[in-house]
């Protein structure tokens, strides 16, 4: 069973290498790739399986045990995200049938969308801060890659942007390494854990905490380093730009939720105080911006930033309810995010144009459509009964028991502007007039349509059937604030 850790990067490596292989061949390239992400999605939900029954499973890879070896780790936590990424990697390749240009898929689109996978995953089993930072890498080369397909120079301008700012993350982060390895001796979680307790200059600790939170935070999109996002986000083909927003960014807030919920937990009100007021002004920055703007995308890649607040005042709040919600929220904003992205390539399609302004008439034109856009939007929005509204309540509360009166009006604040923006997408797209100028009428693939329904759904499923999620997000929760239990599954149970 352990051996099942290893098959979520394995997989999407081996279908990176056989892809690039038949890069003469689009067709036997999307075969591929739609096997190889089914196959993903069935071995993480088998190791989910497992973790459900056992807790933990650890593999130390060439039998080399911890911490002198590489030790991959499934928990909770871990197995959630690895789960999410399958569904999310099986709906964009299924996207990607209909909707990716030939150009694009002989440049190697698809082993490079294989090679990110493998990177997601490596980054979310990793036991090893070191590993962790190498499989942010193979993230990095791949994103880079898939963001300038194409050659646009809006496109390159935002590559620019976006690989300047995480070379900086990657630089920071490696640096913290060093000095981290350099206090204790160690790079494997768990025992990082152990042997921070007997270090007494927590002045240092703390130092080194602060460089981790600014990496985590800039590959999260966090304030104040948020601004490489919207800039970058919207210029891709629409599955990049999907797949972008659904996962990369939650990378870096799980390695925030690892990081700070097993190793820097010494002097919490210091560190976890920063994340709180980080928390705050993401939440804001995100969807101020969102409010301003008047392109699908951009309204989109903003709201991602305004999300990602809300998880880390979770992870700040840092009560078992806070984590709970935290937890929720990841995967629940994972599929709707991706799913919001995905439908306005389906309306791009239909108007060839992402403005509001210069769009109109969808209701009436694809009232399917419109129904498929309204769930996801009012789940990010958090109108009851749908699944954000579950995750932001979870938090809401969390920050009211707490007494965190501040921060919980500003997230109540932020869901009333969530709304907005999707309400005038809604109003401009979908609701008012179609313009004159857009006459010719434009048939939906029907592999494009699917996979927005089959997420659709997923979310009104974690809506309607909210109680077994949020069961597994307070196991998860449990898991997180009892970092004994993982110790003893990597280190053997030896101190």
């Amino acid at each position: 069973m352990n051996n099942l850790v290893f098959l979520p990067i394995l997989i999407p490596l081996l279908a990176g290498a056989i892809t690039l292989a038949l890069w003469r061949s689009s067709k036997w390239q999307k075969r591929v790739s739609v096997f190889a992400t089914l196959l993903y999605l069935t071995a993480s939900a088998t190791l989910a399986w497992q973790v459900s029954q056992q807790g933990y499973i650890v593999l130390q890879v060439g039998g080399w045990q911890a911490p002198f070896g590489i030790s991959l780790v499934a928990d909770y936590l871990a197995s959630i995200m690895v789960v999410v990424t399958g569904i999310v990697a099986f709906t964009a390749v299924l996207y990607s049938l209909v909707t990716t240009p030939n150009t694009h898929i002989k440049f190697g689109y698809f082993p490079l969308l294989h090679i990110l996978l493998a990177g997601v995953s490596g980054a979310f089993l990793t036991g090893d801060l070191f590993n962790l930072f190498v499989w942010f890498e193979v993230m990095l080369l791949a994103s880079f890659g898939l963001l300038t397909l194409g050659g646009e120079r809006a496109q390159m301008e935002g590559a620019i942007k976006y690989v300047t700012i995480n070379l900086f993350s990657s630089a920071l982060f490696l640096s913290a390494i060093g000095i981290l390895y350099g206090t204790v001796g160690t790079l494997n979680m768990a025992d990082l854990a152990v042997k921070l307790q007997d270090v007494e200059q927590q002045g240092l600790l703390n130092a080194i905490a602060l460089m981790f939170m600014v990496s985590f935070s800039i590959k999260a999109g966090a304030f104040p380093f948020f601004f490489w996002l919207p800039a970058s986000y919207h210029t891709p083909i629409i599955a990049v730009s999907a797949v972008f927003a659904g996962l990369l960014t939650k990378v870096g807030v799980y390695a925030l939720y690892r990081v700070f919920g097993l190793i820097f937990i010494g002097d919490i009100n210091f560190t976890h105080q920063i994340l709180l007021w980080m928390g705050v002004f993401t939440m804001l920055s995100g969807v101020l911006g969102a409010a301003s703007q008047f392109e699908i995308r951009r309204i989109l890649s903003f709201h991602i930033i305004s999300q990602i607040g809300y998880m880390i005042l979770a992870l700040a709040i840092f009560t078992p309810l806070a984590i709970a919600g935290g937890v929720f929220y990841l995967f629940h904003h994972i599929i709707v995010k991706t799913n919001l992205f995905l439908i306005s390539g389906m309306t791009h399609l239909l108007q060839n144009t992402y403005q509001l302004k210069s769009m109109g008439g969808l209701y009436r034109e694809r009232p399917f459509l419109a129904a498929l856009f309204l769930i996801p939007a009012m789940s990010l929005a958090g109108l009851p009964p749908l699944s954000g509204f579950f995750a932001k309540y979870l938090v809401i509360e969390a920050g009211i028991v707490s007494q965190q009166w501040l921060a919980t009006g500003v997230a109540l604040f932020v869901g009333l502007l969530t709304l907005y923006s999707m309400i005038k997408i809604w109003a401009e797209a979908f609701w008012k007039a179609k313009p004159e100028t857009l006459s010719e009428t434009v048939k939906l693939p029907l592999w494009g349509v699917v996979p927005i329904a089959l997420m659709a759904i997923m979310t009104l499923i974690i809506g309607f059937a909210a109680e077994p999620f949020i069961l597994l997000s307070q196991a998860t929760a449990e898991q997180l604030l009892n970092p004994q239990s993982y110790i003893n599954a990597v280190l053997g149970g030896q101190p």
